[in-house]
This record gives C-alpha cells, sequence and structure tokens, in this order.
C-alpha cells in the first residue's frame, strides 16, 4: 500500500462535529470539541483495500476533510491557527461501530489496520475557504452522505488551537475534523460496509479517493 502523505506522528480526530450528523442521531451539539485517536497503522492510500477483520461485524464509512499540520505549534490561538497548516486531504474514518459502541472510547474501534484511507496533500493555499466544501460518500455509486464543510460545529482554526492547549501538534500531524450525516450505522435500514463494497469520498477543491472493501 502507498499512503500519499508521509506518516503522521498522531491522527486527532474529533467526533461529533458536524450539526447534521448530530442531528441524525438525536445528540445534543458538544460544548467543546470531542477528541479521540486514530493509529498510524490505520493509513492507507487510494485504491487499497479496507480490510475488514473476523472481530469486526459493522464497519462503517466517514467522508472526512483531514487537516495536515506544516509547522510545530503548541498553545497557537485560533486567529494563528491557520499558520500552522500545511494542507488538506481527503479522509475517510472507516469505524468497527461494534468495537467502538462496546467499549465505551473509541481507539479500538477507529484504529484496526486499513481504517484510515486518505488522499494526496494539497496545499492550503489552493483551498480558498476550507469551511465551504461540499463533502460526499459515495457506496456503490450511491451518494450516502452530501453535506458541506460549512455544517462543522468547530471550525479548523477553532479545532488546532483547542488541540493545541494540552498537545503539541507537530509537523506531518493529521486532524481529521468530523463527519457529516449520513454514515451507515445510523441509515434506516443501516447500510455497513461489506466485503465486495467500494467507497469513494468526495471534497470538492481537494479531490477524491476510492477504495475497495475486502475482508482478512
Amino acid at each position: 500500500m502507498t499512503v500519499p502523505i508521509p506518516r503522521p506522528g498522531k491522527i486527532v480526530c474529533v467526533g461529533l462535529n458536524y450539526k447534521d450528523h448530530a442531528e441524525e442521531q438525536g445528540a445534543e451539539l458538544p460544548a467543546a470539541p470531542l477528541l479521540f485517536a486514530k493509529f498510524t497503522t490505520s493509513l492507507i492510500g487510494p485504491g487499497d483495500p479496507i480490510v475488514i477483520p473476523p472481530i469486526v461485524t459493522k464497519c462503517d464509512y466517514e467522508a472526512e476533510l483531514g487537516v495536515v499540520i506544516g509547522t510545530t505549534v503548541r498553545g497557537v490561538s485560533k486567529e494563528n491557527a491557520f499558520e500552522a497548516v500545511a494542507g488538506y486531504v481527503v479522509a475517510n474514518d472507516v469505524s468497527a461501530r461494534d468495537l467502538q459502541f462496546s467499549d465505551g472510547q473509541w481507539t479500538r474501534g477507529k484504529s484496526p489496520d486499513t481504517f484510515c484511507p486518505v488522499g494526496p496533500l494539497v496545499p492550503v493555499a489552493e483551498v480558498t475557504d476550507p469551511h465551504a466544501l461540499a463533502i460526499r460518500a459515495i457506496l456503490n455509486g450511491d451518494t450516502v452522505q452530501d453535506s458541506t464543510t460549512a455544517n462543522l460545529i468547530f471550525g479548523i482554526d477553532e479545532v488546532i488551537a483547542y488541540v493545541s492547549q494540552t498537545t503539541t501538534l507537530e509537523a506531518g500531524d493529521l486532524i481529521l475534523t468530523g463527519t457529516p450525516a449520513g454514515v451507515g450505522v445510523f441509515r434506516d435500514p443501516q447500510r455497513l460496509l461489506a466485503p465486495g463494497d467500494e467507497i469513494t469520498i468526495e471534497i470538492d477543491g481537494v479531490g477524491s479517493i476510492t477504495n475497495p472493501v475486502t475482508a482478512a
């Protein structure tokens, strides 16, 4: 597999960060960013297979805008946060819902190998407004997520500033900013990933990635 960005020191993720995603599950909007991590061994590139391990019975997709940090920052202000951004990637925060919900915390369910497909880096100067990008997930040709980063609850600058209050962000670190409505586990009926599927994530101005789904 070929990951199109250097392996980051850490992957910081934000849960429940789209208004429409909170609404689809009947959740209150969070008062502060809800942070969790994915292990870096989950990274794969475009075209690489998402491999579902035997232990996972509910594998889900999550279209996300990824932010790649370009310089080391700690305690950065919201006003200066974008100075730390190198660029953006299309990402899929693949999730083992059965493990995520049964564990009570999310690390194991978010971190199986191959559960973080990412696309090539688009330099920050090429994205005029990261808070106004159409974002979609397309499963086997059907659009299952269709939203915009304008629905983010906490913007990219807010997230960077919040994370850096306690954790040094280093060049190459990856931040996944959350997913909009339409994930498989909250659809009726549920529509989860299965071997033989193909999932595409598209973000206007950033690109798209497509990955097949297989069983281990």
